[in-house]
């Protein structure tokens, strides 16, 4: 996580961020080599080198969870929902970080719950030290868990939210709109398909 001096912080998962970065890495790596047998050669493969890390940074290494003193923004693939604390009833792990809102449910791109291999490796320490809120329910579940993408921020998320409940900031709720703030961003996967049509102009050309 990396934060401010306002207390906004800005959740993306490390393995995505190191996929993105390694994705790119073996990307350029071939392109240099390409480029010393042909220039001509890698000139032309420009996209088809560039599509695969492209594709990488669009689903994961660009989506992200943004906490700040006005609520929590999930940026996913090609829209951005702002949620204020107020909207914010429940934090749930079952599938993906969501939050169960006034709105409806919101699920959180940046933050998968873990697979059976990684929640084979949490330990009992790992699932002390909770949140309150975090035993709700169906209680603590794999993606609760400290370590994985879901569990570190959803854990963030409640004690942030909790610290207003206790405060009485969530007492009497009031949403100022009827639907959240949601920003549309098409321009990753735009440039995602128009990487495609080009790789595939330039593989016909030889």
């Amino acid at each position: 996580m990396s934060s401010t001096a306002d207390q906004t912080v800005t959740y993306q998962a490390g393995s995505a961020r190191g996929m993105t970065i390694g994705v790119a890495a073996v990307a350029a790596v071939a392109l240099v080599l390409t480029a010393l047998d042909d220039v001509g050669a890698a000139l032309r493969y420009v996209p088809v080198f560039a599509v695969v890390p492209a594709a990488v940074w669009a689903f994961y290494g660009r989506p992200a969870v943004i906490i700040s003193d006005g609520g929590v923004a999930l940026r996913n693939v090609v829209r951005t929902v702002e949620l204020p604390w107020p909207a914010i009833q429940r934090i749930e792990t079952k599938y993906a970080l969501t939050l169960e809102t006034a709105y409806g449910p919101y699920n959180a791109w940046a933050a998968p719950v873990p697979g059976r291999t990684g929640a084979a490796y949490a330990t009992r320490a790992t699932m002390h030290h909770q949140p309150e809120s975090a035993y709700a329910a169906a209680g603590l579940r794999p993606g609760d868990l400290a370590g994985t993408p879901s569990g570190d921020v959803a854990g963030y998320i409640r004690r942030r939210w909790e610290k207003l409940r206790d405060a009485g900031f969530l007492d009497d709720p009031v949403l100022e709109r009827q639907r959240p703030v949601v920003h549309w961003h098409p321009g990753p996967l735009l440039l995602v398909a128009a990487l495609v049509a080009a790789s595939a102009v330039s593989l016909s050309l030889g």
